[in-house]
């Protein structure tokens, strides 16, 4: 778009609608196939696993429609109306929270209920981001010429959608590796600590993610305009941002830890482990903002190698090796300095590419 190509703007949304489609089906299937295994192997205890099999079996049947109405979400934002693409979450969320009492409570459905809930939630959502692009209110369109598949147009949106895939993927192996860990080293109970801790994480980090949703188009848009100003400019005020967020969310967890995991649970044992654990897990999170801005700044640029490699550092390349290491030589001690060590190595290492990144961007907005 920011080349004035439309033609190909439209081609890649095709080619990415039918992408999400298909993936979509595909992880149906072979989630519905090897429900129990997937489970087991993040951790689900014979006490969990009834109620884990009864809700993910559902939320496997409608994942068709989560992958597509969270795809072409992006592509609203990227179409210029990131507050219709607000308007798309509010909408699931919403339905949901409101489907999910009557549900579980009112039709005595429990934990099928919720999942219940959670599909007609995200098939409102599909419908509402198709009709989007079938309709007046976007730039581009979807079009039936356009499903068809185009190998180099997959083949870039495979290569810059990697770092997001790759980002998903680690966070499921990081569950993986943390849930076996504090099975082995503290049981049942540091498992529901960390699950907290990890709950009230994607609280602080979750308006990163929105930040860094909003800024990617920004500077993807300036960068093919050849404006590299504004990409510089875009970048900054979004680091900034960041940083002032996670801080925030900093300083909550050193003053009110106890409060914060009293929210989800109040057993005694719980809440001195889980406060504990929180102010060690979180204890460079003013590090993060800038780290999770800077690697997805090169994906914005069209640098999928090395948005992928900063997106890797923090969770694959550091945090897992750390927590099986640390956890060895002193334990649950040992595991809680994982994220802290990792986090303070990843945002090093990322701004030195960024530094590098930026330099070279400057050269070109001189050569121009």
């Amino acid at each position: 778009m920011g080349q004035g190509n439309k033609e190909e703007a439209e081609q890649i949304l095709g080619n990415a609608f039918g992408m999400l489609v298909l993936f979509g089906i595909l992880f149906q299937i072979f989630g519905e196939i090897f429900l129990v295994r997937i489970l087991s192997l993040f951790g689900a205890s014979e006490q969990v696993m009834p109620y884990a099999l009864e809700y993910m079996r559902y939320i496997f049947l409608g994942s068709t429609f989560q992958i597509v109405s969270m795809g072409l979400n992006h592509f609203i934002r990227a179409d210029g109306n990131p507050k219709i693409a607000m308007l798309t979450m509010f909408l699931g969320a919403g339905v949901n929270t409101v489907l999910d009492p009557l549900f579980i409570y009112g039709f005595r459905m429990g934990m099928k209920g919720a999942a219940i809930a959670t599909i007609l939630s995200q098939a409102l959502s599909t419908i509402w981001v198709v009709t989007y692009f079938l309709g007046k209110r976007s730039r581009n369109k979807l079009r039936l010429a356009h499903l068809k598949p185009k190998k180099e147009l997959i083949s870039r949106i495979v290569s810059l959608g990697m770092p997001g895939f790759l980002m998903q993927l680690a966070n499921s192996l990081l569950n993986v590796v943390l849930n076996k860990t504090l099975l082995a080293y503290g049981g049942d109970m540091a498992i529901s600590a960390m699950g907290i801790v990890n709950s009230l994480q994607t609280i602080f980090i979750m308006p990163v993610i929105g930040l860094t949703q909003g800024v990617q188009p920004i500077i993807s848009y300036n960068f093919g305009a050849k404006k590299f100003d504004r990409v510089k400019q875009a970048a900054k005020l979004a680091i900034v941002s960041a940083t002032i967020l996670v801080t925030i969310g900093y300083l909550i967890t050193r003053l009110f830890p106890r409060q914060l995991i009293a929210l989800f649970n109040r057993d005694p044992a719980l809440l001195d482990f889980g406060s504990f654990a929180l102010t060690r897990w979180f204890l460079f999170m003013p590090l993060i903002g800038f780290q999770i801005i800077g690697s997805n700044f090169f994906q914005a640029i069209g640098r999928s190698r090395s948005a992928m490699f900063l997106t890797l550092s923090r969770q694959v390349i550091f945090l897992i090796p750390a927590i099986l290491v640390f956890s060895k030589l002193w334990g649950l001690d040992g595991l809680l300095s994982a994220a802290p060590f990792a986090d303070l190595l990843s945002t090093t290492l990322t701004a030195i590419v960024f530094t590098v990144g930026m330099q070279k961007l400057e050269v070109q907005r001189r050569s121009l």
